[in-house]
Formats: structure tokens, sequence, C-alpha cells
């Protein structure tokens, strides 16, 4: 089985990380882009604003 080409991340806001609302995106697992940390601007609907929406670690599942 191929490993996988992407990662999933989350994205929370810059100003507030414990903001309830928050974003799921892929990124890339390998290259020079994998190192990088993912920084994106994002409507945020609890403030009603556009702001910087920056990479987090996942948080960790029960199972």
């Amino acid at each position: 089985m191929a490993k996988k080409s992407s990662v999933k991340v989350r994205l929370v806001p810059e100003k507030k990380p414990d903001s309830p609302f928050f974003y799921y995106v892929k990124k890339p697992s390998k290259g020079e882009k994998a190192k990088v940390k993912l920084k994106m601007k994002k409507y945020n609907p609890h403030t009603r604003k556009h702001e910087i929406f920056i990479e987090k670690k996942l948080p960790p599942h029960s199972k």
C-alpha cells in the first residue's frame, strides 16, 4: 500500500486559538511545503470577519 501524499491539519484563529470555530484542511506530507506551517486568511462566522488562521496539531481522539 502506498504512503499518503497529504495529512489532515486543523486551522485555528491566530488571535483567539480557543475559539469554537476551526477548519480542517489537507497539507502535503512530503516535500518543501510539508515543513512550512500553514497560514491562511479565512472567514470566522463566530466573529463575522475574515481572520488569519494558523496550523495547530489535531486534538487527541478517544477510542
